[in-house]
């Protein structure tokens, strides 16, 4: 074993570009989390939770700034996308709770997330 270890540097991103996000399990916790009807967790665990969806969430406005930005500035899905990710930091930035509240608010801004990313990777509609 080595005590050496090797910074990466990468301001662009474009490591973590190539790595698809693994949507699937977030999404159906999402539907979980959203379909909860008062279901007593201790707060930790609603800590915890609240933790997976708020890295994921990152993950995605990444990705949506990423898209955004190759986007040329008349396109009007970038200004969409701006929109969102300006609430989305500012929900990130707000503290983790231990609530269900809490992690269902995580849940739809990555269901929101989500959403604008798939309208940025969809063809753009047809010039009139």
């Amino acid at each position: 074993m080595s005590d050496t270890h090797t910074v990466l540097y990468d301001p662009h991103g474009l490591i973590e570009a190539e790595l698809p996000l693994d949507r699937a399990p977030y999404e159906a916790l999402v539907t979980a989390v959203l379909a909860w009807n008062d279901p007593h967790l201790q707060p930790r665990d609603y800590e915890q939770i609240a933790l997976q969806l708020t890295g994921h969430a990152r993950a995605i406005a990444a990705d949506v700034r990423r898209h955004a930005a190759a986007l040329p500035k008349n396109d009007g899905r970038g200004a969409l996308a701006e929109i969102v990710l300006r609430e989305a930091d500012g929900r990130l930035s707000q503290p983790l709770q231990g609530t269900a509240r809490c992690v269902q608010n995580r849940a739809r801004l990555v269901q929101a997330l989500y959403t604008r990313l798939d309208r940025l990777t969809e063809p753009a509609p047809a010039a009139p």
